[in-house]
């Protein structure tokens, strides 16, 4: 299941760089960490969903390839990041 706009549109807001951003590797990096939490939520009550587990194992790899991208072009960006959304490593 996808977020809520007004959900979305409040995390855009807050980790947006300019206005209009939705592309920027911080927004999509918060985007993907608010579908990790719901998705983690939501298998503490469906144990079974294998197909959905696969989904954010898909979604846990692609945060981190854009982690470090992220990492590599602006170390000072990602540790801010990093301590935002409260992501390990």
């Amino acid at each position: 299941m996808s977020l809520a706009t007004a959900r979305k549109k409040e995390t855009i807001g807050k980790f947006s760089t300019h206005e209009g951003d939705t592309g920027s590797p911080e927004v999509q990096i918060a985007l993907m960490s608010e579908r990790i939490t719901y998705l983690t939520e939501h298998f503490k009550t469906h144990s079974k969903d294998h197909h959905s587990r696969r989904g954010l194992l898909k979604l846990v790899g692609k945060r981190r390839r854009l982690l470090d991208y992220l990492k590599r072009e602006g170390i000072d960006r990602y540790r801010k990041l990093i301590v935002t959304l409260g992501i390990r490593k």
